[in-house]
């Protein structure tokens, strides 16, 4: 961690606010996790990108799940897993909690057969 040069920190390594974007980045891979072994699905990988605008006035975190299920899924294991992206980030109690202080939170998910 480091305090940003702007404030007269070195500047070297995360500043905080990237911290808390990891942080909640990692409270909703791992609800993401759990929903989707509670569902049973048959995922095959789980990757998940996250980006944060940060301004004066807005500050947003964008979630980009990439959820690849078994070629042999369902359409309603596809459907499911869409939910279950959505249902992630009602669980994530980090990201509960930056809701609460404005903080913006969405989810742009992408699911996908093998």
């Amino acid at each position: 961690m480091a305090i940003p040069t702007s404030l007269g920190g070195s500047g070297d390594g995360a500043n905080p606010k990237e911290v808390l974007v990891s942080s909640v980045t990692t409270c909703y891979t791992a609800t993401l996790v759990f929903v989707l072994e509670s569902r049973k699905l048959p995922v095959v990988e789980l990757t998940v990108d996250s980006g944060a605008n940060i301004s004066e006035n807005e500050f947003k975190i964008t979630h980009h799940p990439h959820i690849v299920l078994s070629a042999d899924a369902t359409q309603e294991q596809i459907e499911s897993a869409h939910r279950a992206a959505e249902a992630a980030d009602k669980g994530c109690e980090v990201g509960n909690l930056l809701k609460k202080a404005d903080v913006k939170i969405e989810v742009q998910g992408k699911v996908s057969t093998k």
